[in-house]
């Protein structure tokens, strides 16, 4: 553990906080819209932030664009889209066909898909151009998965592995980087893997059960973290142009939504503790300790909370992104919408879900406090 952890001033807290969902909720938002504009659909209100409208104006297309009181986020307005369930409202209803043609509820079903979609999309190419651009400016990291030396207590060592040995697989599963075998190690401590590996020209295959390590970051932030008691040798940084920047965007992207998604897995089967859930209050926190690293820490850490908005906006619960797309991908099935009623009452339901997960892990955040020792 650090001898003198580091504090983070409350302020930056704060303002990480803003600088971070502000943009990203907005540019999740503007998904939406620009594809929304694209198929001729009009935008009532574009609002960045929440509450009431500080200052803004109406544009030639009829759309009110507003700079509102609390900056976390923003929300976009379609004609004729008024409730939580997309359900048409009275308004709509009431306009002459010209004007509703115009309207959200009006598009073919799979318009209505792609601009819901737009939203989480947009949250994945945001994370994927910033690590493409991390790799435009400093090179892609290549280190060959070849052990250079052990760990004390290795359990790779303990399996039977050497120095100089190259890991082809790790459970059946190729891998060309040693950045590839921390991806089947880290996320599982305790569990049993298997590694084949080349010696002299010789290939074998062996189980190596990974062991458990807590880290403690500068900030006092913990981790439980699988090893398996290895370091490779010596890699280096390959400069790369636009199309393998892009490339190695995606395969991060990829990387990180894999380990999300394990994560969740561990959390519900046990495997994991329901305080690495975090919430608002954690993301500040963390918002905060990596903008006082500097920028480049900070707009890495947005890159993966815009990855986790694009996988949460996905799920398929109501009221989420995800939700409006399971009752279209529902539709195209059954060639009919399910009943206004049904939709209503499962909207009710997914709201009370998210606010019930919301208020979940905001005791959570606030129970790992310091001022409750923990």
């Amino acid at each position: 553990m650090p001898d003198v952890l580091e504090s983070v001033p409350l302020w930056m807290m704060f303002a990480g906080f803003l600088l971070l969902l502000g943009p990203l909720v907005t540019l999740h938002e503007l998904g939406h819209y620009l594809v929304g504009r694209w198929f001729g659909v009009k935008a009532d209100v574009f609002s960045v932030g929440f509450g009431k409208e500080l200052t803004g104006f109406t544009d030639k297309r009829g759309t009110r664009w507003r700079l509102s009181a609390l900056p976390l986020g923003g929300y976009v307005q379609f004609a004729g889209d008024m409730s939580p369930a997309s359900q048409p409202s009275e308004e709509y209803l009431a306009l002459p066909p010209a004007e509703r043609a115009k309207c959200f509820q009006a598009r073919p079903l799979w318009q209505k898909a792609l601009i819901v979609a737009a939203g989480p999309i947009t949250n994945l190419l945001i994370a994927v151009l910033i690590f493409a651009g991390f790799a435009m400016a400093f090179g892609k990291p290549v280190v060959p998965p070849v052990i250079r030396d052990f760990s004390e207590s290795s359990p790779a060592q303990t399996a039977g592995l050497e120095a100089g040995d190259r890991i082809l697989a790790v459970d059946g599963v190729a891998v060309d980087d040693f950045e590839d075998v921390r991806q089947f190690v880290m996320p599982y401590p305790g569990r049993t893997i298997s590694l084949t590996y080349q010696r002299d020209g010789a290939t074998a295959t062996t189980p190596v059960t990974v062991g458990a390590v807590e880290m403690v970051d500068r900030f006092g932030n913990h981790s439980r973290l699988g090893i398996v008691g290895i370091y490779s040798v010596e890699g280096e940084m390959v400069p790369v142009g636009p199309i393998d920047a892009i490339g190695f965007g995606f395969s991060q992207s990829w990387s990180a939504v894999k380990l999300m998604v394990t994560g969740i897995g561990q959390i519900i089967s046990g495997e994991r503790s329901v305080e690495e859930l975090g919430g608002p209050i954690k993301i500040a926190q963390f918002s905060g300790q990596q903008l006082s690293l500097g920028w480049l820490a900070f707009v890495n850490f947005a890159a993966l909370i815009s990855l986790n908005l694009a996988f949460i906006n996905l799920l398929p619960i109501p009221v989420l992104d995800g939700g409006h797309l399971a009752f279209y991908a529902a539709e195209a099935v059954r060639r009919k919408p399910a009943s206004p009623r049904s939709q209503e009452w499962a909207f009710r339901t997914g709201m009370a879900l998210v606010l019930g997960l919301m208020l979940f892990v905001t005791i959570i955040d606030i129970a790992s406090l310091p001022i409750f020792g923990s």
